[in-house]
């Protein structure tokens, strides 16, 4: 479920939202997508076969000591997240690019994934007036509370005609 956690929360449904809506420190906080060791295990036999993905007795004796998901598969997780109670069909925009990619800890067998938005920034374009850009921290968290995966993201949406 998606939750306003700013004191600048908009009185439209998440989905609904327009470039327009956003404003700097507005912050969200959804999902809880369990992670289980096969898919784990098949994310990463198709896209990262490093052994510590896909081998219990290798991923013993690594630096992880045990099975880990691939970087990639939080990343596929956070994306899913956004897409089901974030990013809004008819707004968005797509997105110019992502900065500071940072896997901070271990994804288990086991965990639960949820994600936490904040508007860093929100500025309309100079150029086509029919949109503006957001600058947001993502973050992936696990059902401790702790940051496993953090992006600096932008994102262009419409604005409200």
């Amino acid at each position: 479920m998606l939750g306003a956690m700013s004191d600048h929360p908009s009185e439209l449904p998440p989905r609904e939202r327009w470039f327009d809506d956003f404003r700097a420190g507005d912050t969200f906080a959804f999902g809880a997508y369990p992670i289980t060791e096969h898919e784990i295990v098949d994310f990463a036999s198709r896209w990262d076969p490093q052994s510590f993905h896909l081998d219990h007795a290798a991923a013993e004796a690594s630096h992880f000591g045990g099975l880990v998901a691939s970087g990639w598969m939080t990343a596929g997780v956070m994306m899913r997240l956004l897409c089901e109670h974030f990013i809004s069909p008819e707004s968005s925009m797509g997105s110019p690019g992502l900065d500071e990619l940072r896997w901070l800890q271990p994804v288990r067998p086991g965990d639960v994934l949820s994600v936490r938005v904040e508007v860093l920034e929100s500025r309309p374009s100079r150029s086509k007036p029919d949109r503006g850009i957001l600058k947001l921290r993502e973050q992936v968290l696990n059902q401790r509370g702790e940051v496993v995966m953090s992006v600096l993201a932008m994102a262009m949406l419409r604005r409200r005609k």
